[in-house]
């Protein structure tokens, strides 16, 4: 009898704390746990990161690691059936649809800045990226020198397009400068002349000449808009359960002999849909950080 009583007050200590566990919880882990799906913001054409295949599939560098993280709060939360569901955003709407529960983590080409953080949080850094631009080979656009007078297009919501018109007030460049709605339009703006180059980051412009239908007809500038910044996944802000699971999920990732395998899938080896190599293998900069995970949008962070 005492040891059935035993039993029975054990099941129902174990019950009890984990009830407390979960009521505990708040914010995106409640949401998810009553729900039974996490949300991934996807993008259609941030090549590699998070884009549309031939089959219209969502795929990528950053889709992948979002994808470690929920199968890792899958057996957090013991929740193996924990769904998977993506919802589309662009540079504009990324943060106000985390902000409102609308997604829940975004794994694309989101740049860590400081003051990003007064809207959302940022986990572990995964890829550096720098400014530049594209223009047709036939123009000779190569130098920011070179865009004096020039219309120069950028996404709408992006630090490219704040560097824009940082660098033309200081240099008196004269540009006139476009905001696009998203990157495919800003790159068909330069491929139909209604614009003479397409400032983005390296890596995207990068993806979108390999994967033209003529990549010799464009040309990627030789000089930078200031430093490489870094990616990381984004997430809501004041958050901190939700985060910690993210940053162990991350941290564990990139530590792992995994990360220079997913890494090499999607820069150096032919990636989906037109088979395209980037040819970008990994930066001293960039192994150093995966190496020592962190979250930090200070740029002397990521030296060699």
């Amino acid at each position: 009898m005492r040891t059935i009583q035993r039993l029975l007050m054990s099941i129902v200590s174990i019950s009890a704390i984990c009830h407390a566990a979960v009521a505990a919880e708040s914010g995106t882990l409640k949401k998810i746990r009553d729900t039974g799906v996490i949300t991934i913001g996807n993008r259609d054409v941030s090549i590699p990161f998070s884009y549309l295949d031939g089959n219209q599939r969502i795929v990528g560098y950053g889709n992948d690691i979002c994808v470690h993280v929920a199968e890792s709060l899958k057996k957090k939360l013991n929740m193996p059936n924990l769904k998977i569901a993506y919802q589309t955003v662009n540079s504009t709407n990324r943060f106000p649809l985390l902000a409102n529960g609308t997604v829940d983590i975004e794994c694309a080409s989101d740049g860590n800045l400081a003051e990003r953080w007064k809207q959302v949080s940022f986990s572990n850094t995964y890829f550096l990226s720098g400014t530049k631009f594209l223009a047709k080979k036939s123009s000779h656009l190569l130098t920011i020198e070179s865009l004096k007078g020039k219309t120069v297009v950028s996404s709408a919501g992006t630090l490219n397009l704040q560097l824009l018109y940082e660098f033309n007030k200081k240099y008196d460049l004269g540009m006139k400068i476009i905001a696009a709605n998203d990157h495919a339009e800003g790159f068909l703006m330069v491929q139909t002349g209604r614009a003479d180059a397409f400032a983005l980051d390296d890596v995207l412009l990068a993806s979108m000449i390999a994967n033209a239908k003529n990549p010799a007809d464009f040309s990627l500038s030789t000089d930078t808009f200031g430093a490489a910044f870094p990616y990381a996944p984004m997430i809501r802000r004041d958050d901190p359960e939700f985060k910690k699971i993210v940053d162990d999920a991350t941290a564990d990732l990139y530590k792992s002999p995994q990360m220079q395998a997913l890494y090499d899938r999607w820069f150096v080896k032919p990636i989906p849909p037109n088979s395209a190599v980037l040819n970008l293998p990994m930066s001293k900069a960039l192994a150093k950080a995966l190496a020592n995970p962190t979250d930090s949008y200070d740029l002397s962070r990521y030296t060699d």
